[in-house]
């Protein structure tokens, strides 16, 4: 499990590490952590200590739902912060320029 209680920060690089290993992720919901965490489904964001302690508790007793969390960060992680999705979606613009009237899909 990995807790991040940043009161402020930018995009939380140790944050989108952790999601990349599949650990469980409780951090503070401040700057850019909520554009890499949706709470309860890829890790928990809070606003206070008191609320870091109350999840961190939680995963503890739920480890099924701590490593859900962990799987779910991983694919976010996947699905939107590497290069292979900027090379994904400039593929799909050089082919949408190519064939504008056909529909276009990367699997």
């Amino acid at each position: 499990m990995i807790l991040q209680k940043s009161l402020k920060e930018g995009f939380g690089l140790t944050v989108t590490e952790a999601l990349w290993k599949g650990k469980p992720v409780i951090a503070g919901a401040v700057g850019g952590i909520p554009l890499q965490i949706t709470h309860k489904y890829s890790g928990i964001l809070n606003h206070s200590i008191e609320g870091a302690a109350y999840w961190l508790k939680q995963l503890l007793q739920s480890p099924d739902y701590a490593r859900k969390l962990g799987e779910n960060g991983h694919a976010h992680v996947r699905e939107n912060f590497l290069l292979t999705r900027h090379l994904r979606e400039y593929m799909l613009l050089f082919l949408s320029l190519e064939h504008e009237e056909d529909l276009i899909y990367l699997n």
